[in-house]
Parts: C-alpha cells; sequence; structure tokens
C-alpha cells in the first residue's frame, strides 16, 4: 500500500531533522556549549592557545578534540567568523513541547517572548540575552522565516542559547492560542498602539504574560494581530522615537515584568 504523501513528508522532515548540525566558534559560545549537559556535541576542533583557555570545559565535556594549526584553521565556518580558535559542532537543543516549557514555576507569573518572522540571528541573539535577564520562560519564533540556530546567534547570545528555551514552532497563531488557553495575555508590540504596555497591564501583572513582536519594517502580521488579545506600544519621549526589535523586546520585559 502506498504511503499518502503527507506521511512521506513528514518522515523526511523527521529524517532532516536527526541529521541536522551547526557549528558554534567563539570561545564563550564553545565553553558554554560544552559546559551545558543537555547540548549533544559532536566535533570540537581547536588551536592550541584555544584548548589550553577551554581546558576544564574540555575535560568536563569528555569531548576529544582535534588541534588545528591557527593558519589553517580546519572549521567548515564563514570566512568572516570571529572563531578565537574554538570550533564546536552540535546537534540543535530539544526544549520539549511549549505547554511543559511555558508553564509558570507557582512563584511569579511567567513572560514569553514571539517574534514574528525575525530572521536576524543577531537581533534574536540579543532578545535570548534578554529574555534570560528578565527571566522569560521562552522565546518562541516560527520554523519558517525565522532565525535558526546558528554559530553568529550564538555567538551575540553570549551563552543564553544554552540556557534560554528557544522555541521553533509550526505555526505562531496556532503557539499564541496555546499560550491564550494556558491563561496568557498575548500583546502585540505596534508603533501605532493606544495602550501602552503599563496601561495594558494595570492590575494583570499577576497574569501570565506572552509579549509578540515583529520584524522591523513590516511588523507584525495581519494574522498575528487578529490573533492577539491586543496591541500596545513602548512610549517614547518624543514622536520620532524608535527601537531596533532586539532594544524593543528589553524594553518591553522590562516594563511586563511581575
Amino acid at each position: 500500500m502506498k504511503k499518502p504523501r503527507w506521511v512521506i513528508d513528514k518522515e523526511q522532515a523527521k529524517r532532516a531533522a536527526a541529521a541536522e548540525t551547526l557549528w558554534l566558534f567563539g570561545l564563550h559560545a564553545v565553553r558554554d556549549a560544552l559546559e551545558n549537559p543537555r547540548r549533544e556535541k559532536l566535533r570540537l576542533i581547536v588551536t592550541k592557545n584555544a584548548a589550553d583557555k577551554l581546558a576544564e570545559a574540555i575535560a568536563a565535556s569528555g569531548v576529544t578534540p582535534e588541534e588545528a594549526d591557527p593558519r589553517k584553521f580546519s572549521a567548515p565556518l564563514d570566512p568572516g567568523s570571529v572563531h578565537q580558535g574554538a570550533a564546536l559542532e552540535v546537534k540543535p537543543l530539544d526544549w520539549g513541547p511549549l505547554r511543559d516549557v511555558c508553564l509558570g514555576d507557582g512563584h511569579s507569573a511567567p513572560r514569553v517572548v514571539l517574534l514574528d518572522r525575525v530572521t536576524d540571528p543577531h537581533n534574536v541573539g540579543a532578545i535570548l540575552r534578554s529574555a534570560e535577564v528578565f527571566g522569560a520562560r521562552a522565546v518562541i519564533a516560527p520554523r519558517h522565516h525565522a532565525a535558526p540556530e546558528t554559530g553568529a546567534l550564538a555567538k551575540t547570545a553570549s551563552g543564553a542559547l544554552e540556557r534560554q528555551p528557544y522555541l521553533r514552532v509550526r505555526n505562531l497563531a496556532d503557539a499564541i492560542g496555546e499560550l491564550q488557553a494556558m491563561g496568557y495575555l498575548v500583546l502585540g508590540l505596534a508603533g501605532e498602539a493606544q495602550e501602552s504596555i503599563e496601561t495594558a497591564l494595570a492590575e494583570k501583572r499577576d497574569r501570565p504574560v506572552a509579549l509578540v513582536l515583529g520584524a522591523e519594517g513590516p511588523g507584525l502580521r495581519a494574522r498575528t494581530r487578529e490573533v492577539c488579545d491586543g496591541l500596545v506600544r513602548i512610549g517614547f519621549a518624543s514622536d520620532f522615537g524608535s527601537l531596533n526589535v532586539s532594544n524593543a523586546a528589553a524594553v518591553a520585559l522590562y516594563a511586563a515584568r511581575g
């Protein structure tokens, strides 16, 4: 009996995910990945100088490093990558289902960030850092039209990629619906919104809150706006105020803190 097309597509996607790897680079990103027991590590390439600096992390990880000549660094990285003599091939992290990750801890109302087609890995890396600093449960983005885990993202995240859940979902609107079913108040950031984050959360700070940010320029897509519980803005001191998406995420997380 011939398999349906959807079954074949699902099997192919599963095989592709199983084969997917990425190269992390830079002393900080490599050290944090080596020290992360959740991270599956495949291959470590280091110069003698980098190996000395990472000695404790390498020993604790159990990974056998390959020593490289600093003049002919053999890891398959972009020529512009500032690798500092260290590169680590790994599997993407699996944080588990959205529901499990986004449940509160019982001590404070959880906060999460959703990204609507934010594709720049440097922006996403910076957002992961802010999410970790302000205690967000997760950063959530669609599998397509969003920045995947990459070495550049990990380097910008400065270690946060190893500790801050970054969930990739099939459909952002469905993820928003799932969060709403869990009791989350979902607020989309839009420059033309009339209500500020602080006003929208007045007397609601004990609720779980999800903040949705769109790409710079286009902002939130129409479908995303429709499914949010409301649109809010960041208050500026002048009519010409604007922030890039990573700075906006940091300010919004601060304004929405529980």
